[in-house]
C-alpha cells in the first residue's frame, strides 16, 4: 500500500508536469493532430506526465498561480510550434502547388485545416514519415524533458522573449513556404510566358484548353524530380528543430 500523503503530494506534482505536457503536445503537428480522437490525445498527455513525475522535480514557490500557467502555457506553445510551423510551411507551399498548377479545386479533407489539395497531402506524409524515419521524435522528447532541468516550474522568465521567438518561427514558415512552392511556381510561369508567345504567333489556337494539361504535365514531372530537393530541404529544416528547442529553453531559463 502507497502511504496517502505521498499520493497526495505527487498529485500536486503530476498537475504541474500535465499543464506543460498537455500543451506541449497539443501543438504538435503529429500527435496534436485533430484527426486523432480526442481521448487517445489526453490519454497519452496524462500517461507521458505521470512517466515523468516520479524524475522530475518541482518548486513552484511563492508566485501567483494565474501567472505560473500564463508562463507555462506560453513555453510550452513555444516549444510546440518549433516543428509546428515547419509542416504549415509545407503544407502551404504544396497548397501554392496546387493553384500554380490549376489543381486547386482537386481537395481532400483534413480535420485540422478542412478542405486541401491533394499535394499538400502528398507532402505532409512525406514530412511525417521523414520526421519519424530521422528519429527527430527521440531528440523532441528527450530536449522537451530536459526543459523541466533547465527551465523548472514557476521561473520567473518573461513571456515577451517568448512571443517575440514565436513570431520568428513564423517568418521561417514563410521562407519554407517559398523553398517548397519556388521551383513549381518558377515552372508555371516559365510555361506561361511561352503558352504567351504561342498565342502570338498563332492566335487561333485554343490557349486555355492546351495550357492546363501542360500545366499539369510540367507541374508533376517537377514535383517527381525534386523529390529528392525536397527530401533535403525538408530534412533540413527538422535537424533545425533541436536548436530551435534550444534556444526557446535558453531564453525562458534566463
Amino acid at each position: 500500500m502507497v502511504p496517502a500523503d505521498i499520493i497526495s503530494g505527487n498529485i500536486t506534482k503530476f498537475l504541474m508536469i500535465l499543464l506543460r505536457t498537455s500543451v506541449f503536445l497539443s501543438v504538435m503537428p503529429i500527435i496534436g493532430s485533430a484527426s486523432l480522437p480526442g481521448r487517445f490525445r489526453v490519454g497519452i498527455a496524462i500517461a507521458f506526465a505521470a512517466l515523468l513525475t516520479p524524475i522530475v522535480d518541482i518548486h513552484a514557490g511563492n508566485q501567483d498561480v494565474a501567472i505560473l500557467i500564463f508562463r507555462e502555457i506560453i513555453f510550452g506553445m513555444s516549444l510546440g510550434l518549433t516543428f509546428r510551423f515547419i509542416f504549415l510551411g509545407i503544407e502551404m507551399g504544396g497548397q501554392k502547388i496546387s493553384e500554380s498548377m490549376g489543381l486547386s479545386i482537386a481537395t481532400v479533407f483534413n480535420p485540422e485545416f478542412g478542405q486541401i489539395s491533394g499535394i499538400s497531402q502528398f507532402l505532409a506524409i512525406l514530412s511525417t514519415l521523414l520526421f519519424f524515419a530521422m528519429d527527430c521524435h527521440y531528440d523532441v522528447i528527450a530536449l522537451f524533458v530536459r526543459s523541466y532541468d533547465l527551465v523548472p516550474f514557476g521561473t520567473n522568465s518573461d513571456p515577451g522573449f517568448l512571443v517575440k521567438q514565436g513570431i520568428a518561427l513564423m517568418g521561417k514558415m514563410f521562407v519554407i513556404t517559398l523553398k517548397v512552392a519556388a521551383p513549381i511556381v518558377v515552372g508555371m510561369v516559365t510555361m506561361n510566358i511561352l503558352l504567351g508567345f504561342i498565342v502570338k504567333a498563332t492566335p487561333q489556337v485554343n490557349i486555355f484548353f492546351i495550357g492546363l494539361p501542360l500545366y499539369i504535365c510540367l507541374g508533376f514531372t517537377i514535383l517527381l524530380l525534386g523529390i529528392p530537393a525536397y527530401v533535403v530541404l525538408i530534412g533540413g529544416s527538422f535537424s533545425e528543430i533541436r536548436v530551435e528547442m534550444a534556444r526557446i529553453i535558453g531564453i525562458a531559463g534566463r
